[in-house]
């Protein structure tokens, strides 16, 4: 059985309108108000207005969104994998 190299996991949060991530695996969905990402440490829920994704890059685990940040939300990971994950390995 494969095991799963974790690689850590921050994240940075300026002036409420820049969010950079690391130690993301996935988007699970994302619109202008919600961005729902899969990382090393569980599943992040972003919550605010006018969300984009600037920057994202699976293989290094960096994520970055611009737009006005209203909430963090971490859960726990569901399986199924997301977004990405299923469109493209499934």
């Amino acid at each position: 059985m494969e095991q799963k190299k974790t690689t850590g996991h921050s994240l940075t949060l300026c002036d409420r309108e820049k969010l950079t991530l690391t130690g993301v695996t996935d988007v699970d969905a994302f619109n202008e108000e919600e961005i729902t990402v899969i990382t090393d440490f569980g599943e992040l829920t972003v919550k605010g207005e006018l969300l984009h994704v600037e920057a994202l890059d699976l293989e290094c685990g960096s994520m970055q969104i611009t737009g006005k940040v209203t909430a963090l939300l971490y859960t726990r990971h569901r399986e199924g994998g997301g977004l990405f994950g299923r469109l493209f390995h499934g």
